[in-house]
C-alpha cells in the first residue's frame, strides 16, 4: 500500500474517531476517573444522540492527545509545559487551557496511622527519601512507604513543583496508575503515605492529615490556604467548537459546576 493511501486511511479514521456527535476527552486521572463520567452522564440525559470515548491516563496523554488531534477535549490537572506547546504550535495546534474545578493534593495516611499533622518541610523530605521512618515525624517506629502517581500524571508533576520544590521523589517510591490505585494501597499498608485528589480523601481505610494545621477543604482550597491547591483543566485547540463547546459551557454552568461540588472538586465560582 503506497504512502498516500495511507495517509487517506488515517484521514478518515481520525475523522470518524471525531464524528460531531462523539465526544472523545483523554488525559488526567484525576478528572477522568470520576468527574468528567459523570458530568458526561448528566449531559447525555439532556442530549441522548451525544456519545463519549474517555481515557483517563494522566494529563501528559490529554495535552498529546490535543496535538495529535485524536481529542477533542485533553483533561489536564496541570499547566501545558512549554516544550509540550511549542510542539503544539509546530502542529498548527494552539493549546487553550480552560479552568474547569479546583482541586487540592490531600496527603494520605492509613487509617490507623496516630499522625495526624505534618510540616510542609516534612512533607518535603518524606517524599524525597530524606526521612524514612515514622518515627523521625513523631509517629509510631517503622519504615515509610511512598506512593506517588506515574511520571504522565499531572498531580506527579504538581506535587513536586507545590510540596518538593521540584526535587525528584524517593527512588523507594512506588508509581502507582491512578488515585484509586494509590488510596488502596496507603489503605492496605500500615506504613503507607501516598496523596490524591479531593474527590478520593473519603476512600476507605486512608485519613488526610493536616500540613501545618490546615486541611484540604472547599473553603481552605478557594482561598489557598492550603499549601497544596491547584486548578485543573480542559485543553483544546482553539476555541472549542461543536459538541465539544457544549460540554465545555455544560461544565461551567451551575449544573455542571454542582456536579463538580458533588464529586469533590472546588467549583471555579460561588453557586447559590
Amino acid at each position: 500500500m503506497n504512502k498516500s493511501i495511507l495517509i487517506l486511511a488515517a484521514a478518515v479514521l481520525a475523522s470518524s474517531a471525531l464524528a460531531a456527535d462523539k465526544l472523545v476527552i483523554k488525559g488526567s486521572d484525576t478528572l477522568g476517573a470520576k468527574l468528567v463520567p459523570m458530568l458526561a452522564e448528566e449531559y447525555k440525559a439532556k442530549n441522548p444522540g451525544t456519545t463519549f470515548e474517555i481515557a483517563a491516563e494522566g494529563s501528559t496523554t490529554g495535552i498529546a492527545a490535543i496535538t495529535d488531534g485524536t481529542a477533542q477535549i485533553g483533561m489536564s490537572s496541570r499547566r501545558a509545559k512549554p516544550t509540550e506547546i511549542s510542539a503544539a504550535t509546530a502542529k498548527g495546534v494552539s493549546m487553550k487551557p480552560t479552568i474547569v474545578a479546583y482541586d487540592g493534593i490531600g496527603v494520605i495516611v492509613n487509617a490507623n496511622n496516630p499522625l495526624k499533622q505534618l510540616t510542609k518541610r516534612q512533607v518535603e523530605q518524606i517524599f524525597a527519601g530524606d526521612i524514612t521512618d515514622w518515627s523521625q515525624v513523631g509517629g509510631s517506629a517503622g519504615p515509610i512507604s511512598i506512593y506517588t502517581r506515574n511520571t504522565s500524571s499531572g498531580t506527579y508533576s504538581d506535587f513536586k513543583d507545590l510540596a518538593m520544590k521540584k526535587r525528584d521523589y524517593a527512588s523507594s517510591s512506588q508509581k502507582m496508575a491512578g488515585n484509586e490505585q494509590i488510596a488502596a494501597e496507603v489503605a492496605k499498608n500500615a506504613n503507607g503515605i501516598g496523596y490524591v485528589g479531593l474527590a478520593y480523601l473519603t476512600d476507605p481505610g486512608i485519613k488526610t492529615v493536616s500540613i501545618e494545621g490546615t486541611l484540604p477543604t472547599e473553603e481552605t482550597v478557594m482561598s489557598s490556604k492550603y499549601p497544596y491547591a491547584r486548578p485543573t483543566f480542559y485543553y483544546t485547540n482553539g476555541e472549542a467548537t461543536g459538541e465539544a463547546a457544549k460540554f465545555l459551557d455544560f461544565t461551567l454552568s451551575d449544573e455542571g459546576q454542582k456536579v463538580v461540588r458533588k464529586v469533590g472538586f472546588v467549583p471555579v465560582r460561588a453557586l447559590n
